[in-house]
């Protein structure tokens, strides 16, 4: 068994602290200037700052034993300076949690930092919090790593207001699929009753409306992981989840290129119709009709969103004849709605669409 020896540092800030304390520093060199601090008192000034800051900022050696312990650290945790240096960080640290102090160090030593690491800590009355921390190694004057300097911010209102998010979100969600399901069976009904082409109508009905709920589930999953912007969803994934459905076991006969962006939640609904529709229409009558038969989506961006769907390997590609069914008509509606625009080109070899949507319904 080996032990850490450290020697003390006499500086009562670490290289981090100073680090963090200069951009406050800077603001009020005036001050320092007009009290004409030396080098020792801009050490002091430091000391100030980093004891009136709002953040917890906690020093250790690399063994884990507190030296040093400002006044937010015993706010936030409960245990004044005087209780807490001296004595091993454990003691803010929850049982189940203690593994993660090893990993921490293990980044110490290897003279890694630490940025936004979000877990659990303990006050000194046992009650838990969520924090936010950020660790970085300190070095003596010859550049050996001693210890790890911390900073930790309380996210407990942050993680509550999200728990309630992520509640509203479920409950929202378990409200459209009920919805879903009231439309697909009055769908049914409407079947059953229907004297000519019931069937077909239905049918096609409810697939459009999976669809949506195909995009909503979407939305749900990227909520719940937090990997969603606020109010904006992945174009590709949005892409993926209503396109899955269409896909045979060779998923390259959809491919997807080029660089995703965040589409905003308005425009969400209109782009899960219209990837159905392109997708139900290339099922029936273009490239993913036939085995060899291909689609290749490319998202490109200018000063709009371009979205561009070809159809390769399939059969040839005819001008509709006629105004079009309830399809095309669903679709003019949803490009109104984007205020965008679409345009077709027949080829010998499949359809291809080009798709605009300014930048108002989308975000980066």
């Amino acid at each position: 068994m080996t032990r850490d020896t450290i020697e003390p540092w006499d500086s009562p800030l670490t290289a981090f602290e100073r680090k963090k304390a200069s951009s406050d520093l800077a603001i009020n060199s005036t001050l320092a200037e007009h009290f004409g601090t030396s080098a020792l008192s801009a050490e002091a000034w430091l000391a100030a700052i980093v004891e009136s800051s709002d953040d917890a900022i906690v020093s250790k050696t690399v063994s884990g034993i507190i030296t040093s312990w400002n006044k937010s650290a015993e706010r936030l945790f409960g245990f004044t300076a005087a209780e807490a240096v001296g004595r091993h960080i454990s003691i803010i640290i929850p049982d189940d949690r203690l593994h993660e102090e090893d990993t921490i160090i293990e980044h110490i030593r290897g003279g890694r930092r630490i940025e936004h690491f979000e877990t659990i800590r303990q006050r000194k009355d046992g009650t838990l919090l969520d924090i936010s921390l950020t660790i970085s190694p300190v070095r003596d004057k010859d550049g050996v790593i001693v210890g790890a300097s911390k900073i930790a911010r309380d996210i407990s209102e942050r993680k509550r207001m999200a728990e309630r998010q992520r509640l509203l979100l479920r409950e929202m969600h378990h409200r459209i699929k009920n919805l879903f399901a009231t439309v697909c069976a009055l769908i049914s009904v409407s079947e059953r009753s229907s004297e000519t082409q019931g069937s077909s109508f239905a049918d096609d009905l409810r697939a459009r409306v999976r669809a949506l709920a195909a995009a909503q589930n979407f939305v749900l999953k990227e909520s719940e992981s937090g990997s969603g912007e606020h109010g904006s969803t992945s174009l590709f994934g949005l892409i993926e989840a209503i396109l899955s459905a269409h896909q045979d076991n060779d998923s390259a006969r959809i491919v997807l290129r080029g660089h995703d962006v965040h589409v905003d939640s308005s425009a969400l609904t209109s782009l899960a119709l219209l990837l159905h529709e392109f997708a139900t229409n290339a099922i029936k009558y273009g490239s993913l009709s036939v085995s060899e038969g291909r689609v290749e989506i490319e998202v490109a961006e200018a000063d709009k969103l371009v979205l561009t769907w070809a159809e390769v390997g399939g059969p040839p590609a005819h001008v509709p004849i006629g105004p079009g069914g309830f399809g095309s008509e669903l679709e003019r509606m949803t490009i109104s709605s984007l205020r965008g625009s679409i345009r077709r080109d027949w080829h010998s070899d499949g359809l291809r669409i080009l798709l605009e949507i300014p930048y108002r319904h989308s975000s980066d």
